[in-house]
């Protein structure tokens, strides 16, 4: 099996090596390794190992062996002994390309996700206070309003004319009775409400309080 190199210079290039090919010449370097055992074993067999002399003192081929089991057997020993080189060279490389993909893959993914929530983010106009409490069944309440809201519109007050929460109350006490569009910043989504001051029976005519961010 060969291993198909990566492109270099294109990042768009991706290995064809999935885990399935690694398994695969993981298994056939385990076939080749139990082939060198066994060729091993009949050397052992006849008393014999790669190195051994096949003559004897005289020069005369040995007749306590078989010389034809030893030579082929080690013959094919070096054989497999390449081929174990080889395809550890091939596991090699297509583990690197499995990781490089992978990490390729990853920094992607979080370099889309980022991309994704960069837009939303800054369409998000500034936030210029945050609601600090609510109180049940008020007209805050009722409205949807949460503890926590980061408030960017509060009828005609926003991030560019906001200067302190008087301008807030000013805009509450001109609209008794009558429906305020308030936009809030929530679990970074925009979240539009509409709000209407009036009596009820607790105090003021909201039933929350709001205080001031510090940008």
């Amino acid at each position: 099996m060969s291993v198909m190199k990566m492109t270099e210079g294109n990042n768009d290039t991706e290995s064809p090596i999935t885990v399935e090919d690694v398994q695969r010449l993981v298994k056939k370097k385990d076939e080749i390794e139990e082939q060198i055992k066994a060729y091993f074993d009949v050397l052992e067999d006849q008393g014999m190992d790669m190195k051994g002399p096949l003559v004897d003192v005289e020069g005369y081929p040995r007749s306590d062996v078989d010389l034809y089991q030893v030579r082929t057997a080690r013959h094919n020993i070096s054989c497999l002994q390449n081929d174990h080189k080889a395809i550890m060279v091939e596991i090699e490389e297509a583990l690197h390309l499995l990781h490089a993909r992978e990490k390729s893959k990853r920094e992607r993914d979080e370099a889309e996700a980022l991309t994704e929530s960069e837009p939303r983010d800054a369409a998000l106009p500034r936030a210029f206070a945050r609601v600090d409490t609510v109180t049940q069944g008020s007209p805050a309440s009722q409205s949807g309003l949460h503890v926590g809201d980061e408030i960017i519109e509060f009828g005609s007050v926003n991030g560019g004319n906001f200067q302190n929460l008087q301008n807030i109350a000013t805009v509450v006490q001109h609209s008794e009775g009558k429906p305020l569009n308030i936009v809030v910043v929530r679990g970074g989504q925009r979240v539009h409400l509409s709000l209407t001051p009036q009596r009820w029976s607790g105090r003021g005519l909201l039933g929350c309080n709001v205080v001031p961010l510090q940008r």
